[in-house]
């Protein structure tokens, strides 16, 4: 169960193992599958509440969790759907504010594998099935559902009309997913992740968007004209700037709004989206004072995080322990910015198949040591790698233990594989 996480229920453990058994069918690109499981089970996607829907290659679970919190501050019943899970695999469906009780996840996962059987279906397509039964279900006022590595094919790439989609920040990742050859679609790499991810936008839906350059934006425009749906671009529709509060402002008016509790500086990037969807759709009221709210009590666990005093962290000779899952180039410029200038130790575990720089080379002027650890069933980078000081070390309870007792913060950083055991061994899955 190296990607799929295990469970202390029976039941739900059942049903893992026959997920773990799935996979995507080599070269099988497209909605036919999801489509026909969904029909099989009278369509939930279509009875679900508003949907706000969000892509991009960071940030969309940020946003998610900036709509989800505003969407609460306001007093409604939401429903969530992100991924991956760090700890748990109930994180993926969130119902009204709680993780999916383990009775109810193996029921609906046994009623779609039952159901699907014979389509080969994926993980995903299986996952996405399972949620959306859930939403049908269970009442509520909105859903919010992040997208996976894509947006014109992703499983949840179902919804005939969702009430705002919005698309975070772009940048180069799963490139043999996102860049595979394919007759029709753009050359240069940003513009065809640009293409992939305005794959979600749905005719009459409100699309709201960050500032991309020039070619990704024209894919952007391309799709929204396209699929008849107003577009509002961040510069164009809607701007915010971002000291010690966010300055937001588009035809609605103006508004000043608290600094995200989240940490890092891109975080008021992502609230800014999140208010831009929720000001330019009309199928769920949300006042300004709820979207205030909401960017002070938004959490998403694993990026930027700083850990509290527990089992792991006790070994860290009381110094800051800050994790975050980001694993490509964008998230290490993110990384870098809010460390800017301040001294660190790093321990990194990142996947073989990604760019080891990704997350070392913006932060490399104020690295103070670097160890390198292995993510728990997964290939990996070794410490050459990373530089040529950096050193192995079994785990991070090791590395942890061995650092100098210099004070100076700790981040753990590379795989959100290696966030969700962190967090399970400090005692912080998502609740």
């Amino acid at each position: 169960m190296k990607d799929f996480a295990s469970s202390d229920s029976p039941e739900v453990q059942r049903q893992l193992y026959r997920l773990a058994a799935l996979s995507l069918p080599q070269g099988r690109f497209g909605l036919e599958t999801i489509t026909t499981l969904l029909a099989r089970l009278d369509d939930p996607q279509t009875r679900i509440p508003p949907a706000f829907h969000v892509a991009g290659t960071n940030g969309k679970g940020s946003t998610c969790a900036f709509l989800r919190a505003m969407l609460e501050a306001e007093g409604l019943r939401v429903h969530t759907a992100t991924k991956p899970h760090l700890v748990r695999y109930n994180e993926r469906i969130r119902l009204a504010g709680e993780l999916i009780s383990d009775q109810l996840l193996a029921k609906l996962l046994a009623e779609v594998l039952d159901t699907s059987e014979d389509l080969g279906p994926s993980f995903f397509e299986v996952t996405t099935a399972a949620m959306f039964l859930a939403f049908a279900r269970e009442p509520a006022d909105a859903c919010v559902i992040e997208t996976g590595l894509g947006g014109r094919f992703d499983a949840t790439n179902v919804l005939p009309h969702p009430a705002a989609v919005g698309i975070a920040t772009l940048g180069i990742d799963h490139e043999a997913f996102l860049l595979r050859p394919e007759e029709g679609t753009p050359d240069e790499p940003l513009s065809r992740i640009a293409f992939e991810k305005a794959g979600i936008i749905r005719p009459g839906s409100p699309a709201c968007t960050l500032v991309y350059p020039e070619g990704p934006t024209l894919e952007i425009e391309r799709a929204a004209l396209a699929a008849g749906a107003p577009l509002h671009m961040r510069g164009h529709d809607w701007d915010a700037t971002f000291v010690d509060v966010i300055e937001y402002s588009d035809r609605h008016g103006a508004l000043t709004l608290p600094a995200p509790r989240l940490s890092g500086s891109h975080q008021a990037d992502n609230a800014a989206l999140a208010v831009a969807m929720l000001r330019h759709q009309d199928r769920v009221t949300v006042s300004p004072e709820a979207l205030a709210r909401g960017i002070e009590e938004a959490s998403w666990p694993a990026r930027l995080q700083l850990l509290a005093a527990g089992p792991l962290t006790a070994h860290a000779h009381g110094r800051e322990v800050w994790l975050d899952g980001g694993h490509n180039a964008d998230a290490g410029q993110a990384i870098a910015r809010h460390f800017a200038g301040r001294r660190l130790h790093l321990i990194v575990g990142m996947l073989a198949n990604k760019d080891p720089q990704a997350i070392v080379a913006p932060i490399a002027p104020w690295l103070a040591s670097i160890h390198a650890v292995p993510v728990p069933g997964q290939d990996c980078h070794p410490a050459p790698a990373f530089a040529p000081g950096a050193r192995d070390a079994m785990s991070v309870r090791e590395a942890l233990a061995g650092l100098p007792d210099d004070g100076l913060p700790v981040l753990i950083a590379g795989s959100l594989y290696l966030a969700g055991n962190v967090l399970r061994e400090n005692d912080q899955a998502p609740t």
